[in-house]
């Protein structure tokens, strides 16, 4: 179960912080304080239905805590893309100064989901334990039990923004490079060995285990095998789900976790091949193998999020879904960005974290034939489990084989030892398969040219922006009219004359609409697109109504290229006169008309 919550918190995390908070919300506060208190209590009607089924067993209520595990993670990414919940919560991080405060607060509000959940499966869950609660109680030994997913994410984003704010020149610069990303792994990596263990022990209410015969035939065993650890009880579902578990890399920092379940459901020999399994996960160095796994990932989203951005702005498909949707450019290239590392994020674990992590529980449960000689007992416990713990014997999941799987998996063992060490060796060579894919990997997204991906697409992305503000205003010409000046100062002249015509439409009585229309229609460099016929009519209208003269420079050109010479020249005469700082350019102008052709 620790492994899905961990899935599920790494998914609203990367939604919440990936999102870019919109420049305006789609509801004002007030309509969007009332959609979010329908949203809660929604889910707290649903979670309350699930949970108090009639006859509901174990099965049922896990079943009820998974279904609304993952609906708390789509309800709380529509709330952030729908409803603008980081647009109001970003306020909190002091003007951006602590963003942390910001997820910190979105982190809240999931949670906030998971709590009504719970609230909704308070009396099945004490009727289940036969355990008694009160809803503050139960909430809060809820909310320490999953603390631990989320602490070295907000404790790195913490320290990281306190580091931001140190006056020291340069650093700033430092954290944002790739040393910054090596900074932030080498201070994760001294949290999950010096600080995580006894926070979590603390945090989940372990005990030490009491002294008495059974600690002493532990202790005993683990001397055995040249392995020192700390032993607690651990009270998870009240202690009477049939499990144990290890963590901690520092021998000093290292804790064997077990139910009171088990310590009564087992005998001494299969609690010893249970040991075997735990130590197994040591000797084999999985605890360090799952940080290179999350360093893995960590370097792999990094490359791949660098390029990612330049893709999406290059392609054609970002501009046509743009036209149809009434989302602005900056908010639709960060959904588009953050799809495909959700994508990431989830196939990665689902597949390539899960397939390590379901081999290394493999590994751990033959060490059991080093340790005992024997995988008998170890099959004996799992059956045990099985019988009095009431799950299935076939089920599996994403991260475990199933127990049936791993029983038959000793069975073969105990008749062919051989398979032991072929299981290593395949699992050795796919590790550094897998090492090679990822340094591969980052290694030729980091050589991919972002400068030649970006050639071209800073003048569609402009035009886009524009586009999309004159959609969203339709009456407004302006947004039309700025389009048609971006288009011309680019050379893309047909599409300006378009945009142009398109907002003269919207205002005919425009003074730089008309004037910069006819300025386009005599000077244009493609000569299939002049007109100076309409330009003389739009020229004149322009001076009618604005008598400028930058404007008579325009209807002097007007009359120049309909071979009116006298004219042009008079006009350019009184914008001379209009406006003498320009002299020069002027008398240049009318020495143009007098010498050249327009058309030459």
């Amino acid at each position: 179960m620790l492994y899905t919550n961990l899935l599920y918190f790494l998914v609203a995390i990367f939604v919440f912080s990936t999102n870019t908070p919109a420049t305006r919300p789609v509801l004002p506060p007030l309509w969007t304080l009332a959609a979010l208190a329908a949203v809660y209590w929604g889910f707290s009607r649903l979670a309350a239905r699930l949970f108090n089924r009639p006859a509901a067993g174990a099965s049922d209520y896990f079943s009820a805590e998974k279904k609304l595990s993952l609906l708390a993670v789509l309800v709380f990414a529509a709330c952030i893309y729908l409803l603008d919940l980081k647009y109001y919560l970003k306020p909190l991080s002091l003007g951006g100064t602590l963003p942390v405060l910001t997820d910190a607060a979105g982190l809240a509000c999931f949670f906030l989901f998971l709590i009504m959940m719970w609230l909704a499966a308070r009396p099945s869950y004490q009727r289940l334990f036969q355990c008694s609660y009160s809803r503050g109680a139960f909430v809060r030994t809820n909310i320490k039990a999953n603390l631990p997913i989320v602490l070295p994410w907000l404790t790195l984003s913490l320290v990281f923004d306190c580091l931001l704010l140190l006056p020291i020149p340069g650093l700033a610069g430092v954290l944002r490079s790739s040393w910054g990303d090596l900074v932030l792994f080498v201070l994760f990596l001294f949290f999950l060995i010096l600080v995580f263990p006894p926070l979590v022990r603390t945090l989940w209410g372990c005990t030490p285990l009491p002294p008495g015969p059974r600690r002493d035939r532990l202790q005993a065993f683990c001397r055995s095998q040249q392995f020192d650890i700390k032993m607690y009880l651990w009270p998870l579902f009240e202690g009477q789900v049939l499990t144990a578990g290890i963590m901690g890399i520092v021998p000093q920092l290292r804790y064997l976790l077990v139910t009171p379940a088990l310590l009564e459901t087992l005998n001494e020999e299969e609690l010893d091949s249970v040991l075997a399994h735990e130590i197994g996960h040591v000797k084999h160095r999985h605890l360090l193998l799952y940080v290179l796994l999350f360093l893995g990932f960590s370097l792999l989203a990094g490359a791949v999020a660098k390029p990612l951005p330049h893709f999406i702005l290059s392609s054609d498909f970002f501009y046509r879904l743009l036209s149809h949707l009434s989302i602005t450019p900056g908010n639709l290239l960060g959904v588009m960005a953050s799809l495909p590392l959700l994508v990431l994020l989830l196939v990665y674990f689902r597949f390539i974290f899960g397939y390590f992590v379901r081999n290394f529980e493999r590994q751990a449960d033959v060490y059991v034939f080093r340790a005992l000689g024997t995988g008998a007992p170890l099959i004996h416990a799992f059956e045990k489990i099985v019988l009095f713990g009431g799950g299935s014997r076939e089920e599996k999941n994403w991260h475990h084989f199933g127990i049936g799987e791993r029983i038959d998996f000793l069975q073969r063992c105990e008749h062919d030892r051989s398979l032991i060490d072929r299981h290593s060796r395949r699992l050795r060579l796919h590790l550094i398969a897998y090492c090679l894919c990822i340094a591969l990997g980052v290694f030729f997204l980091q050589r991919i040219d972002v400068g030649k991906l970006s050639e071209g697409y800073e003048t569609k992305y402009a035009e886009a922006v524009l586009l999309q503000k004159a959609r969203l205003e339709p009456g407004n010409s302006l947004w039309l009219m700025y389009l048609g000046d971006f288009l011309q100062s680019r050379k893309l002249e047909r599409r300006a004359i378009e945009a142009y015509e398109k907002a003269l439409a919207l205002a005919p009585l425009n003074a730089e609409l008309n004037n910069n229309l006819a300025w386009l229609l005599i000077t244009a460099q493609d000569k299939s697109v002049r007109d100076p016929g309409q330009a003389l009519t739009l020229a004149h209208t322009a001076a009618l109504l604005k008598e400028h003269g930058y404007v008579l420079d325009t209807l002097a050109m007007a009359y120049w290229a309909n071979g009116l010479v006298e004219e042009a020249v008079t006009t350019e005469l009184k914008a001379l006169r209009l406006d003498p700082d320009n002299r020069a350019y002027y008398q240049g102008q009318i020495e143009r008309f007098r010498l050249q052709k327009w058309d030459e």
